[in-house]
């Protein structure tokens, strides 16, 4: 079995910017998650990488499709 994969940066910021541009909290898309604060934090700030559930439960709570959130990973990668 191959070794995971090193957490996504850009994954990170996709997730913060489109939390942001819906006005949410950490807590506030935690809570809509079901997940923990700490949760969303560390995956913003690329610390652990997420589960498939986990991608779910976000897209889920952020109103988005995955179509979507891969938009805003490839965006995040392209910026500075």
């Amino acid at each position: 079995m191959p070794p995971p994969l090193p957490p996504d940066p850009a994954l990170g910021l996709a997730i913060k910017e489109l939390r942001e541009t819906r006005d949410l909290t950490q807590e506030e898309l935690a809570s809509r998650a079901g997940m923990t604060f700490g949760t969303v934090s560390r995956l913003e700030s690329a610390k652990s990488a997420p589960a498939w559930a986990t991608v779910m439960q976000l897209i889920d709570a952020l109103g988005v499709s995955l179509p979507e959130l891969a938009q805003a990973v490839e965006k995040a990668r392209r910026s500075p």
